[in-house]
């Protein structure tokens, strides 16, 4: 409970509450509001009223006050709950190289994070028994085949922690995309049952462990920019390869790619022979361009899915110019524009595409002993509202 009135105490004080009383300020305004995290100090605003009086309006950072007192509390009652951004990522290209002995394939790729992303609630349970999940989209599995639920008892195996929690998942990266979705909530599922622990583990442990639940979950412990190789999991962190400004559009179909039946189809004598340290060169000499986005898994993914063949075709052909480069992230099946953040007008304009979603995105990456953060300017994309439900156990 002390806690719980040092909050009260320290978010409501006399002095703020007296401030806000209109009956103690007359021929004038006071009004507090949250402001963006970069409006740094208070402003004062005057401006004549019709009376010929003036008005004054005080501009309170009152974010950034309540962000450093509730850390002031976590400190003192250790961590209850948090919020954290949950990215997704693209393959710039991704070359297959073989075949392994264990039924995996080799790959080559440069992975990088973008600005699209889910939002991850995270509270302490009160019991120590189970985690429950709950999120605003059907069909997402809620039990131990999430992704989260499995990182969460992964890290319990790791730590012996017993730490067990009530999760919120606001969806708005799509499933079946090849943006990795699953495994970006899996990794910070990792990162924010370590940080409830006092960071018990380090960044390496996280990464080295995130591997024995998926591919591509190591890679979201880069620090965003990551050139992977054997089945996804060996990375290697690729500083500043590509500007955060760089602008990119992705359009995905309401049709899906199953991984495996694309896998399935790959025929490795068909793929590009171009070597992919080649690739990662030119990228981080010269920038992005069509020639250097290969994805060896389009053909297959366009034999599983002929229509998004045209889709890409139709992108490229109507686009004049504006993206840099036009291709297929991961197994499919979102296309990627880069240079623009607008799709072609034949994406709004005909009934063959009324479902696909879109949005628009830039490259993103995250500093060290940090989580990613989401862009102020990132509106975001969600999904309709007759797909969300409520946020329950979640309480904010």
């Amino acid at each position: 409970m002390a806690s719980s009135n040092l909050l009260s105490h320290h978010l409501f004080p006399s002095s703020l509450q007296t401030s806000t009383n209109r009956s103690n300020l007359p021929n004038g305004r006071v009004f507090l509001r949250p402001c963006t995290r970069f409006r740094k100090n208070p402003s004062l605003r005057i401006a004549a009223s019709g009376s010929g009086r003036k008005q004054v309006e005080f501009v309170y950072n009152l974010e950034d006050k309540l962000n450093k007192l509730a850390d002031e509390v976590d400190k003192e009652a250790g961590l209850s709950r948090l919020t954290l951004f949950s990215p997704c990522k693209i393959n710039v290209f991704l070359r297959i190289t073989g075949k392994r002995g264990d039924g995996f394939h080799d790959l080559a790729s440069l992975f990088h994070v973008i600005s699209l992303g889910d939002t991850i609630k995270f509270s302490l349970s009160p019991t120590k028994t189970k985690d429950r999940l709950s999120t605003n989209v059907p069909g997402v599995p809620l039990d131990e085949r999430n992704l989260i639920i499995k990182a969460l008892n992964l890290y319990r195996k790791k730590t012996e922690t017993d730490n067990f929690f009530w999760i919120h998942l606001d969806k708005k990266v799509p499933t079946g995309a090849g943006l990795g979705g699953g495994s970006s909530n899996a990794a910070t599922a990792l990162w924010a049952a370590n940080q409830f622990s006092g960071c018990i583990a380090s960044e390496d442990d996280l990464q080295e462990w995130s591997a024995e639940i998926g591919s591509d979950i190591p890679f979201f412990f880069s620090h965003g920019a990551a050139y992977c190789t054997g089945r996804g999991e060996v990375v290697e962190d690729i500083p500043h390869a590509l500007p955060p400004n760089l602008p990119m559009v992705l359009v995905k179909p309401k049709e899906e790619c199953s991984t495996a039946e694309v896998y399935k189809r790959l025929r490795l004598e068909q793929t590009s022979s171009t070597d992919p340290s080649m690739l990662l060169k030119q990228i981080t000499e010269n920038g992005i361009s069509q020639d250097v986005c290969i994805n060896d898994l389009e053909p297959p993914a366009f034999e599983v899915l002929p229509s998004l063949k045209r889709l890409k075709k139709r992108i490229i052909a109507a686009s004049r110019g504006d993206y840099q480069a036009v291709f297929m992230s991961g197994s499919g099946s979102t296309i990627v524009g880069v240079g623009a953040p607008d799709p072609p007008a034949f994406i709004y304009d005909e009934d063959d595409y009324k479902d696909v979603f879109v949005s628009d995105a830039c490259f993103l990456t995250r500093g060290e002993n940090e989580w990613y953060k989401e862009p102020v300017s990132q509106a975001g994309v969600s999904f309709s509202e007759e797909d969300t439900t409520d946020e329950a156990p979640y309480i904010s």
